[in-house]
Parts: structure tokens; C-alpha cells; sequence
């Protein structure tokens, strides 16, 4: 596989504590020579929050791939007819966003991204950020992993002490667990312990 011919998807949602650690992989793939076309879910691409502003963060995706940000549902439907991607990233991935794609709810851009990416049988790696993974989400956490085509970048609890069912991807992984995503394998472990 060479890297020039990849393209994905890389889709970001609400957990804005994370985006910074996320942006610095998103640099790191795309000096890659890997395409990436950015997408944001429609809260990440206009709320301000106490880690930045919605436009900074809008503007960095775009300063990195060379690409407008991809944010409605009329723009995201095209990736399934066109089969734009060889593989769609979402990171960070919200508890939200994660119950909706395990039970196939499409009514936001990255849900309908990844319905659209299903249909043609392509690999999608998340990387969760939630507060209740081990919590109301450990049962989607579930369903996905039985599903096929669905790949998870290996995961921890950010904080076992204050935020018992808070669990965060290790986001540097996420380039190696694309690679094994590609071969339809699963990066293990999973489950880190620090």
C-alpha cells in the first residue's frame, strides 16, 4: 500500500478537550502524503468552548489537508455513491456519536459519513473520547466491535479516580490502527492500561 494513494475520511466530533492531541495526528497523517478530507460533526464546526474557538479549529483542519471542511448532511451524502474513501477516521468520537452509528441512527454529517462509508464494505476506525463508556455506552462499545468493518483505536480510562466510566482513545495510535484497519484486522490490545 503506498501512502499516496490513500485517501480517508477524517471526521471530529464534540469531545473539544481531546482536539488538541487529535490535531497533532491529523499533521502527523497528513505528512504522510496520505489525502484527507476533513469533516466535523455540526457542533464541533461552530461551537466555541473554554478549548478554543469553533473557527480556529475549522481553520487549522483546513490549513492541514488543503481542504474545506466538510459539515452539513448534504455534503457528506456523496461519500457512499462516490466511494470517496478507502477508510473513515472518526476522532475524537463522542459517546453520542457512538450510540447513534450502533444503532444506526444517520442524522448528523459523521453518522450519515459512516452509514455512507458502510455501504461499500470499507473499513471506518474510531476513536472514542466518553464519559460513559463504561457506563450507558459500554453496550454500543459492544455491538460495534461485533460489527464488521468497524475498527477501534485502543482505549484506557483517562481517569479511573474522578471519572470512573470515562474512557479515552490513545489518539497516537490512531495512524497504526488505520494500517491494520486496511487488512481488516483489529490492533491489539484494545484495552490499555495506562
Amino acid at each position: 500500500m503506498k501512502n499516496s494513494k490513500l485517501t480517508i475520511g477524517f471526521a471530529i466530533t464534540g469531545s473539544f478537550c481531546t482536539f488538541r492531541l487529535v490535531f497533532e495526528e491529523i499533521e502527523k497523517i497528513a505528512n504522510e502524503e496520505i489525502i484527507i478530507f476533513p469533516i466535523m460533526s455540526e457542533k464541533s464546526y461552530e461551537i466555541d468552548t473554554r478549548f478554543g474557538k469553533a473557527s480556529r479549529f475549522v481553520e487549522k483542519f483546513e490549513n492541514i489537508t488543503k481542504k474545506e471542511v466538510i459539515h452539513s448532511l448534504e455534503e457528506v451524502e456523496p461519500i457512499g455513491p462516490k466511494r470517496l474513501f478507502d477508510v473513515l477516521i472518526i476522532a475524537p468520537c463522542t459517546g453520542n456519536t457512538l450510540a447513534k452509528i450502533a444503532n444506526g441512527i444517520s442524522d448528523s454529517c459523521v453518522t450519515l459519513a459512516a452509514k455512507a462509508h458502510l455501504r461499500n464494505n470499507r473499513p471506518i476506525v474510531i476513536a472514542i473520547s466518553t464519559n460513559d463508556g463504561l457506563g450507558t455506552n459500554a453496550q454500543n462499545i459492544g455491538k460495534l466491535l461485533n460489527r464488521k468493518n468497524i475498527f477501534f483505536v485502543p482505549f484506557k480510562q483517562d481517569d479511573p479516580n474522578l471519572k470512573e466510566n470515562s474512557l479515552v482513545a490513545k489518539m497516537e495510535m490512531i495512524l497504526p490502527t488505520i494500517r491494520k484497519a486496511l487488512v481488516g484486522k483489529q490492533i491489539q490490545p484494545i484495552l490499555l492500561l495506562n
